[in-house]
């Protein structure tokens, strides 16, 4: 008997969105497409970037970092939350809700850093391209990357560890995943804590973000205020506009998800504002950044004629 209270305990339910059943399989075959999409698009750049040994530079070493870290984030959420819309039935173990909490987190703070480092590499490439090649070494890219890898996993790992510390008096996780703030108030105890810490954690990471890229593209404004170069204005345009429209897509939908917690009236919309922090970014990604790097470009076309999808 205790055993079975004990399993039962473990086992947590989502509450998914709240929708009429026509549109349950529109939304269902709608994020079904833009999982193929983002799984096509990412797995792709990444056999291309690791098969061909001249793309083994710094700069392709961050599209594979941002290609993994998206292929994880919405492999971690997508495939549950389209089998919950579907489902009559939405249950998933603690240790499952955790796991996804976790690399959901993780996917968050991994995005805004790395694209710190793109920012940084754009700087240098236009601010300094004649010692880009001696700034921007496999070696320093490989070091930025674990650091941004690193320091998520460790603010992560507190961060959900402080959760998981409580005791739950709950059942219900009140979103369509799971998250951080889903999990601790499954609790009754005091989680004075687990807000504060997430307070400083938020706080830090787009500090950090906002902060570095804010500099890093006001020193990019300033050196093509003061050179006048038409060709230099024309490159930094054309590299730092997608990533600015990518890092605020990400940045608004982030926000709104972390806002919309304290506002309970709008469950529905939160949960569309952290499903598009997932997926628009990822879907987008290859496409923007692939399809601007002229090398990375003329790979993927002669990829797709010996394909013959040309």
């Amino acid at each position: 008997m205790e055993r079975n209270s004990t399993t039962s305990a473990d086992i947590l339910e989502i509450e998914g969105f709240d929708i009429s059943p026509q549109f349950m399989y529109p939304l269902f075959f709608l994020l079904l497409f833009a999982y193929f999409s983002l799984l096509f698009s990412n797995i792709g750049v990444l056999v291309l970037i690791i098969t061909e040994k001249s793309l083994h530079q710094p700069m392709y070493i961050l599209f594979c970092n941002l290609s993994i870290n998206d292929l994880i984030g919405n492999t971690v959420l997508l495939p549950r939350l389209m089998a919950h819309i579907i489902s009559t039935e939405r249950f998933i173990t603690y240790s499952q809700c955790v796991a996804q909490a976790f690399h959901s987190h993780t996917f968050g703070s991994a995005s805004h850093m790395i694209l710190v480092i793109m920012a940084i590499d754009r700087y240098v490439a236009i601010c300094h391209p004649l010692r880009y090649s001696s700034i921007m070494t496999t070696r320093t890219v490989v070091g930025l990357s674990a650091t941004a890898w690193g320091v998520s996993l460790v603010l992560v790992s507190v961060l959900i560890g402080l959760t998981v510390r409580l005791s739950r008096c709950r059942s219900v996780i009140q979103n369509a995943y799971c998250d951080n703030a889903s999990l601790f108030k499954l609790s009754c105890e005091d989680v004075s804590i687990n807000n504060i810490y997430g307070l400083v954690f938020t706080v830090l990471l787009f500090s950090c973000s906002i902060g570095g890229i804010g500099i890093t593209y006001f020193r990019i404004a300033l050196i093509c205020w003061m050179k006048k170069s038409k060709e230099l204005n024309n490159r930094a345009l054309q590299t730092c506009a997608s990533h600015l429209v990518l890092y605020l897509i990400m940045l608004l939908s982030g926000f709104l998800t972390i806002i919309l917690h304290r506002f309970p009236k709008y469950p529905n919309l939160r949960k569309i504002a952290y499903i598009l922090f997932h997926v628009v970014p990822a879907n987008l990604n290859p496409i923007i950044y692939g399809m601007q790097t002229k090398s990375l470009q003329l790979y993927l076309i002669v990829f797709l004629n010996t394909l013959n999808l040309l």
